[in-house]
């Protein structure tokens, strides 16, 4: 192997299996127990090969450094700031973790029976009594797997309460400032969409929306505050226009964690919402994997809920009802992601109401604390004061310099790029969430206004941006339209 100053093996050091030491061994297995005849025949000849796989022959040591190397060039919530607009990436306190894996969470059977997981189905039956409380709601299920996972739920009650009213409402109403997912939920549950206008500053457009709900309309899906940054006070009118058409009004809890404790939904005249565990309760973000989505509904929904839901009986003891005959029934398989509420659980009782409330007055702050810092470097399309995140879009176009190079040169500033261009063009939409401390924020303001001047004076840098990773400017539809993953010695 050829050897390369640190600093060059840092950006491109060698996989496991080309940094073989001939003989290492990682771990000592047993010796086999089974008799060598009796293994020998328990495998046909024709299926025997003489091939040995190029395994990686290193000591566990080598192993470990050779991962913690990897995990160094990764992006983490743990080592770098995420001002992620929409996906508020907060961090994961890690009491959450330690109460999650004690023993008798982590090593239970979904289907044991109900008089040995009394603990568990307690805690379910509290968490789901916590998000009712928070959303104003009547009754919470917590089967769903995901935010996108609860809208399809929360569509398919609306679906089944219209259909048991006689009426076939197929069509759903959605601001243009709502999440991407609203509209390709409609079409999984079969059902179409409609978009709402925005007024300039942000808000529904309630001309617009009277014009639009009918006899056909099921719902309006809404997401409060939303991608905007802003929060829309017109949502109990909202409600009522939709109320007086027989529609009923869905709340997208994306954007819940700029709200906790400051407003309830259900008190304004939401129906059904879903929330955002990871997003709201610190849950850690699925990245494919599991995650939770619980769903509330107002007390004419209930019924409809997916089943079984948790109760407690008479005795005092928790058990699982089956006996809903209105139910759109199961959701998903198992009773919802144990080990995720468990977190939610932790984090909701770890904080009290006061402190959740705390949690959203120190989002909002940090979001209008930033925008104020950078709005004489950044125009802000849409007027203060914002919920927990905000919109910029950078006018630096005539230097040749777009929303990306901001985003690519915040990679050399150890920061994650806000999300892009979304949910109006060559935009910056950017969350701080209250978990950064005001030297994190500081900074990043400082970081924000530098690349400002960099884009006037040197906008080669931003363009040509990153710099000081492993690898530079990828062409990124390139890799999206020809990926290849696949490794080939030289």
């Amino acid at each position: 192997m050829a050897v390369a100053p640190l600093a060059e093996q840092s950006s491109d050091f060698p996989l496991s299996f080309e940094q073989r030491i001939s003989g290492a061994c990682g771990v000592a297995l047993p010796n086999s127990d089974v008799p060598s005849a009796q293994n020998d025949a328990s495998l046909p000849q024709h299926l025997r090969s003489e091939y040995k796989p190029n395994l990686p022959e290193l000591g566990e040591l080598d192993v470990v450094r050779h991962m913690t190397r990897l995990s160094h060039r990764v992006f983490s919530i743990d080592e770098n700031f995420y001002p992620l607009g929409s996906c508020t990436m907060k961090y994961n306190p890690r009491v959450n973790e330690r109460v999650a894996a004690m023993p008798g969470f982590a090593h239970l059977h979904p289907y044991q029976r109900e008089s040995d997981v009394q603990g568990m189905l307690e805690l379910h039956y509290q968490l789901r009594h916590f998000l009712q409380e928070i959303s104003g709601l009547a009754e919470v299920s917590l089967q769903p797997a995901a935010g996108a996972h609860g809208e399809m739920t929360g569509l398919m009650i609306i679906e089944a309460y219209h259909r048991a009213r006689g009426e076939n409402r197929r069509m759903v109403l959605a601001p243009d400032s709502a999440h991407g997912t609203n509209p390709a939920s409609c079409t999984i549950c079969s059902m179409g969409s409609t978009k709402i206008r925005s007024r300039k500053d942000g808000r529904v457009d309630l001309d617009d929306l009277r014009s639009k709900v009918d006899e056909n309309t099921a719902a309006l899906m809404i997401t409060n505050p939303n991608t905007c940054g802003i929060f829309d006070d017109q949502i109990a009118d909202i409600a009522d226009i939709l109320h007086a058409k027989g529609a009923l009004l869905y709340y997208d809890g994306a954007n819940m964690n700029a709200t906790l404790g400051i407003i309830r939904p259900g008190d304004v005249g939401v129906d059904v919402m879903h929330f955002n565990t990871h997003k709201t309760f610190s849950t850690p973000h699925g990245g494919g994997g599991p995650g939770a989505g619980p769903v509330g509904v107002c007390k004419r929904l209930s019924p409809y809920l997916p089943k079984p839901q948790v109760i407690k009986k008479s005795d005092g003891t928790f058990a699982w009802d089956y006996e809903r005959p209105e139910s759109i029934g199961r959701v998903r398989s198992f009773y919802g992601q144990g080990g995720v509420l468990v977190r939610a659980y932790t984090y909701i009782r770890s904080l009290g109401p006061e402190g959740l409330r705390r949690v959203s007055r120190r989002a909002v702050l940090a979001a209008n604390y930033i925008a104020a810092q950078i709005k004489h470097r950044y125009p802000m399309p849409f007027p203060a004061p914002y919920a927990h995140e905000f919109i910029t879009v950078p006018e630096f176009s005539d230097l040749g310099v777009n929303e990306r190079d901001f985003a690519k040169r915040l990679i050399d500033y150890g920061i994650h790029p806000p999300t892009m261009s979304w949910p109006i063009m060559h935009c910056l939409m950017i969350e701080p969430s209250e978990t950064e401390s005001l030297a994190t924020l500081d900074r990043f303001c400082e970081v924000m206004i530098k690349m400002a001047d960099e884009a006037r004076e040197q906008p080669e840098l931003l363009r040509s941006a990153p710099h000081d990773m492993p690898v530079g400017r990828l062409d990124e539809v390139g890799a999206n339209r020809k990926p290849n993953v696949r490794w080939r010695p030289e």
